[in-house]
């Protein structure tokens, strides 16, 4: 009779638990557990931040070379529409042809000049130099970000409006769980409605909430320098800012297809002036405002991130910025946006090889579910775009984690599911390690030749316990009998729980109380901690 290998395993386990010698060696179940438990020192988890990606290619080396090449051939006869005077003046300065239609078209020279100008590798900072992000290659972060109007309710299952409250809830979760590398703002304050307080509000209610990267955006570009007073009285000095810049403008800096966002170009120079990195976003959608076929999608998408380039590199050589293409999908028979699909992941994966051909740091779009809670749907939806995003090395990988409804709601609980969930990903991503020790032949000379004939308690298979293997916080991995005599545990309690344990904790890095009452005596805050 054959033997369910779990089963088998189970068995030879106890075994090992009631041998007193093997016991001895193992430390029993408790403590295997225990072990596996305790929390590892950052470089020696099995998973981090800034695993090297980048084994799966959706394109061939011919397919990226046509989809650059268009990408430029689209520069030079259609160009971008509605620059601001000032991003005109910067560009044609450089190199740049305005017609007399009002369209600025980019040579090819100018575009191959500002791609050799232009910054190759550079750290996302964290408010804590522990989060600190290094951009390169292909690096794989993992993070959050959208711009959600509503909160998906687990205690009622319904949609209701995001608050301020609610995106510092966000930020305090981001930086207790390991797996969420940064925190873009995901969620917009709705409870806020002078646009000026809602900016300065998220900003303080990130920073509050989280040491890691933080990604704003801003309305108006009138707004940067009074934020950026309260930004440095956090960071401790104008100074201290400059040389660990721990914010990031997210700017949708165009309008797809091919148009600049004429008052977001705005915001980009001035958060240039104030040094702030920025990710160049070009969001549009196949089939709405990008062509439907994913590679002429991919296309737009770096035509508009290479004219972005362009621009910033025009104003300050060098400068940071992130090659921020973020093409999404359409269900085209409805023409609703349909961010969990496999067509999303091919796009994201795609963009992520096209930001390595031209070895800049890149970022897309990824782990958005199109359903409205987390269950089943969201699972695969989430899975199979994060797996696919982190194995094409793509260097932030947004909207990892929370984002339900096609980027209308983000969800909590969401999120600690998504730590799990993103753990796994990275895991894929770290690869199979092949060298002598990994290949086993000793080891298994001992074991089939001198020892038990398994590998349970073996001190190979007890050294890679948490090295080498990632065990989930919430997922359940137990037998059905188990699970039986657990009161059958379910994994969206579990979450609430964690949530509530999580938000009544106290943060590592706090914002120093006597700054946090000198921002409230100066500015309109409006988030009660």
């Amino acid at each position: 009779m054959i033997q369910n290998p779990i089963e088998l395993g189970r068995k030879k386990m106890k075994k090992i638990d009631k041998d007193s010698d093997k016991g001895r060696r193992s430390g029993g179940r408790a403590a295997r557990q225990a072990l596996r438990s305790a929390p590892l020192a950052r470089e020696l988890r099995p998973v981090k931040p800034g695993l090297l990606g980048g084994y799966y290619n959706p394109l061939s080396q011919e397919e990226v070379i046509k989809i650059h090449e268009a990408a430029l051939h689209v520069l030079e006869e259609i160009g971008l529409a509605d620059a601001p005077e000032s991003g005109v003046k910067a560009m044609t300065d450089a190199g740049a042809v305005l017609g007399e239609d009002g369209r600025l078209k980019f040579p090819r020279k100018l575009v191959e000049k500002m791609l050799s100008l232009a910054c190759k590798d550079f750290s996302l900072h964290g408010r804590s130099a522990e989060h600190d992000l290094l951009l390169k290659k292909n690096r794989v972060h993992y993070g959050t970000a959208g711009a959600a109007v509503h909160v998906v309710d687990l205690e009622t299952n319904n949609y209701r409006d995001s608050t301020v409250s609610d995106l510092f809830h966000a930020a305090k979760l981001a930086d207790q769980l390991d797996n969420i590398h940064f925190l873009q703002r995901p969620m917009v304050c709705r409870d806020i409605k002078d646009n000026f307080e809602m900016d300065l509000n998220t900003v303080y209610a990130c920073c509050s909430g989280t040491s890691k990267h933080v990604g704003v955006s801003f309305t108006e570009a009138s707004f940067v320098k009074p934020i950026m007073e309260m930004v440095h009285k956090i960071a401790g000095d104008k100074s201290s800012w400059l040389q660990r810049p721990f914010i990031s403008n997210s700017n949708c800096f165009v309008v797809p297809p091919m148009k600049f966002a004429t008052e977001s170009c705005g915001v980009m120079e001035e958060c240039i002036k104030h040094g702030m990195p920025i990710l160049l976003l070009s969001a549009g959608q196949a089939g709405a405002t990008a062509p439907a076929p994913i590679a002429g999608a991919i296309v737009q998408a770096v035509a508009e991130c290479l004219a972005g380039v362009v621009y910033v590199n025009s104003i300050e050589k060098g400068f940071p910025a992130v090659f921020g293409t973020w093409p999404f999908v359409s269900d085209l028979r409805t023409g609703a946006m349909s961010g969990g699909s496999g067509e999303q992941a091919l796009l994201t994966a795609g963009c992520a090889q096209m930001h390595r051909f031209y070895n800049l740091p890149g970022g897309a779009a990824a782990g958005i579910a199109d359903s409205k809670l987390p269950d089943m749907q969201a699972g695969w939806e989430q899975a199979t775009s994060n797996v696919m995003a982190g194995l094409s090395g793509l260097n932030l990988v947004y909207e990892a984690v929370g984002m339900h409804a096609s980027l209308l709601g983000f969800c909590l609980e969401s999120m600690i599911l998504g730590d799990d969930l993103l753990g796994q990903a990275l895991r894929c991503v770290k690869g199979i390690n092949v060298d002598e020790e990994s290949l086993s032949i000793e080891t298994m000379k001992s074991v089939c030749l001198q020892g038990p004939g398994h590998y349970l308690g073996h001190a190979q298979t007890l050294g890679l316990m948490q090295t080498e293997y990632i065990y989930p916080n919430l997922g359940d991995r137990s037998s059905p009998k188990e699970w039986a005599e657990n009161h059958k545990p379910n994994l969206l309690i579990k979450a609430k729980e964690k949530k509530k344990d999580l938000l009544a904790s106290k943060l590592k890095n706090e914002i120093p109380l006597s700054v946090r009452k000198d921002i409230i005596g100066k500015f309109p805050i409006h988030l009660k901690l």
